[in-house]
């Protein structure tokens, strides 16, 4: 079984900053501000990116005059670990139940190319032994 997660706790803007890079990749203070709801000032973004930073949550590089800031873990990374963390805690340890509940859910549409791509997913996984 996968290591649980690291699941440091985050305010709700820090989680905002963090969904926002990991969509993005990565931006700077104003695009992060671009894509907020009801933004902050830029000074207390940058705030919440200092301690996103002191957490070890993001990194920067310097693009001339201006940072621009990326998460620390790569997103494929993140996934899984909160995937983990999700399928643990509220489908007992159980992936069976959380794709059953996943597909339960009344906007999903698994048209017959995704079906297959998940059958061979899945004997993939058998394959390599999980």
């Amino acid at each position: 079984m996968k290591k649980q997660p690291d699941l440091d706790p985050l305010s709700r803007r820090e989680r905002q900053v963090m969904d926002i890079l990991h969509r993005r990749g990565e931006a700077t203070v104003s695009e992060i501000m671009g894509d907020l709801p009801d933004p902050p000032t830029y000074s207390a973004v940058r705030s919440v990116l200092r301690i996103l930073g002191e957490k070890g949550m993001i990194h920067f590089k310097e693009d001339g005059p201006r940072y621009v800031y990326y998460p620390a873990t790569s997103t494929e990374t993140a996934r899984e670990d909160v995937l983990a963390h999700v399928v643990q805690t509220y489908f007992a340890g159980s992936p069976e139940q959380a794709v059953t509940a996943l597909l339960r859910m009344s906007d999903v549409d698994v048209n017959d190319n995704e079906i297959e791509r998940l059958r061979s997913a899945i004997r993939q996984a058998r394959q390599n032994g999980r």
